[in-house]
């Protein structure tokens, strides 16, 4: 493997792992509260296409777009519709008690089919499939360090993204010292382990439950964000790429021990297994595909995208023997709480 073929693949790995960490560093906060949400891939699908629609929109009218409107423009859109999303199913699953499984699954569907559609009327409207474009906005998202970018194969491998790729290691060490260090935190993790206690000590159970998962949807839908405005450059791509890298993040919430930290190095692990088939020499996959029996290479690939979760499964079972409770799941996941239970 070259040199300039490792840097690529550390690249592509950096920037897959970073619409992964959102969608996890979401969904922690989310099941930190005992709210088990797999509606994460829909979620971001609205938050994707919610900051494309308001800025092409935006752009369309304006002949000339501010750069720093554009932005907070993507960004609060994104956010809202994807706590919107997280809204519906705290609504459902919490105040009218419906199950969490079928309702995430269902929160998935509902996104993805939202936004294919609304992604579909911006490509007529723009004129054809492919032609949507917000290059103003895209290229704020895309900026890189002015001047580090630069600075060789050091530069390339560490500097060479937009903001949002350094915007989700802060919100990951931020969620960290959060769930560990403050009073609310720890009362968010109290409801997630035993309602009923956290109840009886004074918490609201209710307002924690809401806003843990409203304000970690709106995270996860930043990974929506990041993937339109900064590996596709502003534009909308059908081709499921978001649901598998939304489901990718569901599976780096257990890998991650449900620990924000966690997700940086995990989620660039995945990144890297998600571009292996890519980079990894042909020898190796010839091989490999004669002793799978395969006609050919290419078919690897969907073996190599079996890794991240596989890994995954793998974790899963190591903690479960270990049965270490700093790395289980919160007690409560999943279940519904009954006050009149108590």
């Amino acid at each position: 493997m070259t040199l300039s073929s490792l840097i690529s693949w550390i690249q592509g790995a950096i920037i897959f792992g970073t619409v992964i960490m959102y969608g996890s560093i979401g969904e922690t906060l989310t099941e930190k509260s005992g709210n088990l949400n797999l509606g994460v891939p829909g979620i971001m699908y609205l938050g994707g296409i919610a900051s494309l629609a308001s800025t092409f929109m935006y752009e369309l009218n304006v002949p000339n777009p501010n750069p720093v409107i554009c932005l907070i423009l993507a960004m609060v859109s994104a956010f809202v519709a994807s706590a919107l999303g997280g809204l519906i199913y705290s609504f459902l699953t919490i105040t009218l008690r419906a199950n969490q499984n079928v309702t995430g699954l269902t929160l998935t569907i509902f996104g993805s089919g939202v936004a294919n559609f609304f992604g579909g009327s911006l490509n007529k409207l723009a004129g054809g499939v492919g032609q949507i474009s917000v290059p103003v906005t895209s290229s704020v998202f895309r900026t890189n360090i002015p001047g580090l970018s630069s600075m060789g194969a050091v530069g390339k491998i560490f500097f060479s993204y937009g903001f949002m790729a350094y915007l989700a290691i802060v919100i990951a060490i931020v969620s960290q010292y959060f769930l560990s260090k403050t009073k609310t935190g720890l009362n968010l993790r109290a409801v997630g382990e035993n309602p009923a206690t956290a109840d009886a000590a004074g918490i609201n159970v209710t307002r924690y439950k809401y806003l843990s998962t409203c304000i970690g949807a709106g995270i996860s839908g930043m990974g929506g964000l990041f993937y339109v405005m900064d590996y596709i450059k502003g534009t909308w791509a059908n081709d499921g790429s978001i649901e598998a890298l939304g489901w990718l993040a569901v599976a780096l919430v257990i890998f991650t021990n449900w620990k924000p930290k966690n997700a940086i190095w995990g989620s660039y692990l995945f990144g890297f297994c998600y571009w292996l088939y890519l980079y990894l020499p042909s020898s190796i996959s010839t091989k490999l595909a004669n002793w799978f029996g395969l006609a050919k290479t290419a078919h690897m690939q969907n073996l190599y995208n079996m890794i991240p979760y596989i890994v995954t499964i793998v974790v899963l079972v190591i903690t479960s023997c270990r049965k270490n409770k700093k790395s289980q799941a919160p007690a409560a996941l999943g279940l519904p709480y009954f006050r009149e239970d108590r």
